[in-house]
């Protein structure tokens, strides 16, 4: 039995974050798929293990965490590695993994599913809304990584790791990232040079999506 299991599937962004993390630390861990779009999140045995009903849940142990920043924080803590140099630093971090929960995963992950999941069209309006929403966050990003290889310091943290959870579904949703906004394109492309990076569809179970 794995050292580490995550509660996850393919299509999550959110879930991405610690199992990218837990692959480039070379950690020993298992996915466990949660057939999200079918339900199981909102079935009694799942709630039991996540009251909020989200994925992704990781368990170490008799220790179970849910929410991916919250996770990032606590395997920096077992593995010392994309954490911080001191107190300033990790102030910093947690900042932008804020501003990722708060501005851009948030925004991305929603416009997302309602142009590739959402059991129905949504309205043009709500879409045109959620676009400008992600683009203010994404513009922002780009914004801040201009003359910087990575969102803090000059190596990779958990806030790189947090907010790229989204960025590699680049064909799911119409944002060109080499062409709109390359600061961002260039630093996703050094996150996939480090060893041990795996696109999210071959890194958690669930993709190609199967409905029930």
């Amino acid at each position: 039995m794995a050292e580490y299991t995550l509660y996850c599937f393919a299509q999550s962004g959110n879930a991405y974050k610690p199992a990218l993390y837990l692959n480039l630390v070379g950690a020993d861990w298992a996915p466990r798929f949660v057939d999200f779009f079918n339900g199981e999140g909102r079935t009694p045995e799942f709630l039991a293990i996540n009251e909020m009903g989200e994925v992704p849940v990781l368990e170490h142990g008799p220790v179970r965490l849910t929410q991916s920043g919250v996770m990032l924080d606590y395997l920096v803590e077992q593995f010392g590695q994309f954490g911080w140099r001191d107190e300033t630093e990790r102030r910093e971090i947690l900042r932008w993994i804020l501003f990722d929960n708060h501005k851009f995963t948030a925004n991305i992950a929603t416009w997302r599913f309602l142009l590739n999941f959402a059991p129905k069209a949504m309205a043009p309006e709500v879409l045109e809304f959620l676009k400008g929403r992600a683009r203010a966050g994404v513009k922002t990003l780009a914004q801040h990584l201009e003359g910087r290889a990575f969102v803090v310091g000059d190596r990779p943290t958990i806030a790189d790791l947090s907010l790229c959870g989204y960025v590699f579904y680049e064909n799911e949703y119409p944002i060109d990232w080499a062409k709109d906004f390359p600061p961002i394109h260039a630093w996703a492309e050094r996150i996939k040079a480090l060893p041990g990076w795996k696109h999210p569809y071959e890194l958690m179970p669930g993709y190609p999506l199967k409905k029930g």
